[in-house]
């Protein structure tokens, strides 16, 4: 996300973020911080992902808000997985 700057790191963070939380359903738990923190830690592990399985990384906007897309789902799934297993 580097290419961009800082500010449309965080614009395509929270869109990242927005989109992954309507996917998982958590839209109504996250307010717009949580969304672009979420969409930028989303970024990286969706690059860093992307990068290992298949030696690509993002080198579009789109491909940058589909890997942002991506990691943020699979974080979301994490942390709903360990507040899961914390209430039990």
């Amino acid at each position: 996300m580097g290419q961009y700057g800082i500010i449309a790191s965080i614009i395509i963070g929270a869109i990242a973020g927005w989109i992954a939380s309507k996917i998982m359903g958590k839209d109504a738990q996250m307010g717009g911080f949580a969304n672009i923190i979420v969409g930028i830690l989303g970024g990286g592990i969706g690059n860093w992902l992307f990068m290992k399985l298949f030696n690509s990384s993002a080198t579009n906007l789109a491909m940058q808000i589909i890997y942002a897309v991506i990691g943020a789902v699979i974080l979301l799934f994490i942390v709903g997985k360990i507040m899961d297993a914390s209430k039990k």
